[in-house]
Order: C-alpha cells, then sequence, then structure tokens
C-alpha cells in the first residue's frame, strides 16, 4: 500500500474510492505517568510519552491501512494525523486520508 501525503502520485490516473480512517486512544501506566511528571521539572524530552505517541501513530495507520485494504485500494493520499487529549496522560491518534485505485 503506498500512503503519501500529497493529493496525487506521480504518474498515477486515481480513481478515488473514499475517506479511510484508524485512531486509537493511548495512556501509559501510573509508574511512567509520574516518572514523566517529574521530568517535566527538569526540562528535556519525556521518552515515555514519545514512544507511547509513535505507537499510537503506527496502529492509527495500520487501522487507516486496513479500511482502505476492505474498499481494494491500491494506495492512500493526502494523508493526516490528528491528536488530542482525552484526559491526563492519555492520547487519541487519529490517521485519515483518500483511499484511490490505480486506474488503466
Amino acid at each position: 500500500m503506498i500512503i503519501v501525503n500529497t493529493d496525487y502520485i506521480t504518474g498515477k490516473e486515481l480513481e478515488m474510492l473514499g475517506l479511510v480512517k484508524g485512531s486509537t486512544i493511548q495512556s501509559k501506566n501510573v509508574g511512567h505517568d509520574l516518572t514523566q511528571g517529574l521530568k517535566t521539572l527538569v526540562g528535556g524530552e519525556l521518552k515515555a510519552y514519545t514512544d507511547m505517541m509513535n505507537e499510537a501513530r503506527d496502529l492509527a495507520t495500520k487501522r487507516m491501512v486496513d479500511d482502505a485494504s476492505r474498499l481494494g485500494a491500491d494506495a492512500i493520499v493526502n494523508v493526516r494525523y490528528s491528536s488530542s487529549a482525552v484526559m491526563q496522560g492519555a492520547a487519541e491518534v487519529m490517521a485519515y486520508g483518500t483511499a484511490v485505485k490505480f486506474k488503466g
């Protein structure tokens, strides 16, 4: 599956199949939450949260690709990501784009 953040794929004529999306809500355990909270006092990267968000993006992307596969898509164009805090220490990540088939 080709995944791009442009609305075209060079050299391909596209047939739009529709919007596809994938999402997940991720959180870290209380232990990580406490250590990361202390880290904010001294500054620096919050590694546990960086890892959490990377895992969430990967899972949301996989679910978006699964959604596109069910439509018989060859690719997903115009891919975007969004995230929002759901509660302290938990975030929703959504991946979305347009599923397409190659013409010809």
